[in-house]
């Protein structure tokens, strides 16, 4: 185990939406920018290719194109986090060892998923991952998509066993579930990081001794999150609550859109940013008169 494994992953994490063309092809100067924006507000690090960066629709080499572009872009200035999602073995271990040559800080492993496994054959999933490289690995549990719960006993077990595997990405729409992951994994080790997937949890995350947030409005509002985030840190409840009242509202924007992929990305568009909503497909696109309902969601005032 090197030293890297060990680290902690806490705070506010943007799982970076896949900026591309309106043909489906990386736009790298846009991304570029983006990237830059998320730096510039603080957050303490980017995903990139986990749900919302389309991490089911792209060619591994592609993939891997992206992984060197945005390691040399981001250039040490927060930690760089990479989906190694995939239906087929092979692919996630290759993924997981390019990562590793080219810089990146941690990998995010999400369940096999279509057949949902067993917690038999999830623990053999993720053995073979951990044991893949020497990054640290965090296990991205999101039931809703990949069939199968990533249950708290089994949380702990993988982490007693694979001393690599140093955290999770709870997408569970209910506290408690991802209270009982804490409660399950504390008796095991303190370095462990527990992040909710849903925007609206980060108080109630660390409320509940859990460590932050890696969730899709960090896309289009990092720098409400990281003022969120810093005032909890500091003890600063009235403005961390303030914040916390306005990720509330944005939450309205999933709701906009047929996939929650196109309402981040219309977004992100109607802050400024001039980029292409294209959801690579099969996909329902982002309509006009959804974009301009997003718009005006982004656009109120507190």
């Amino acid at each position: 185990m090197t030293a890297q494994s060990t680290r902690r992953f806490t705070g506010i994490y943007c799982p970076s939406i896949t900026i591309t063309d309106d043909d489906g092809d990386l736009e790298l100067e846009l991304w570029g920018r983006h990237l830059d924006h998320l730096v510039e507000a603080g957050i303490d690090g980017v995903l990139i290719f986990g749900s919302i960066g389309e991490f089911f629709a792209f060619p591994l080499e592609t993939k891997k194109r992206a992984v060197e572009f945005v390691v040399r872009h981001v250039a040490g200035r927060i930690s760089v986090l990479v989906g190694i999602g995939d239906t087929n073995i092979d692919n996630v271990v290759d993924f997981a060892k390019f990562c590793e040559h080219a810089g990146v800080d941690a990998l995010v492993a999400v369940s096999p998923y279509y057949f949902g496994p067993d917690d038999a054959a999830a623990e053999r999933y993720f053995a073979t991952v951990s044991e893949a490289t020497d990054l640290p690995v965090i296990l991205y549990n999101f039931p809703a998509r990949t069939g199968n719960d990533l249950n708290p006993e089994l949380v702990a077990r993988l982490r007693q066993r694979h001393p690599t595997i140093v955290g999770i990405k709870d997408t569970v729409d209910t506290i408690s579930h991802t209270r009982k992951v804490i409660t399950a994994v504390r008796p095991v080790t303190h370095d462990f990081s527990v992040l909710s997937g849903y925007d609206e949890y980060y108080l109630v995350n660390r409320v509940s001794g859990g460590d932050g947030v890696l969730c899709g409005l960090t896309n289009v509002e990092p720098e409400t999150f990281v003022t969120m985030h810093r005032a909890y840190e500091s003890g600063d409840y009235a403005t961390a609550i303030t914040a916390a009242q306005r990720i509330s509202r944005l939450m309205a924007i999933y709701d906009q859109a047929d996939l929650f992929i196109s309402a981040i990305k219309g977004a992100v568009k109607a802050k400024g940013l001039p980029i292409s909503t294209l959801v690579r497909e099969p996909a329902v696109q982002l309509t006009d008169e959804q974009f301009k309902t997003i718009h005006q969601l982004c656009q109120q005032d507190d």
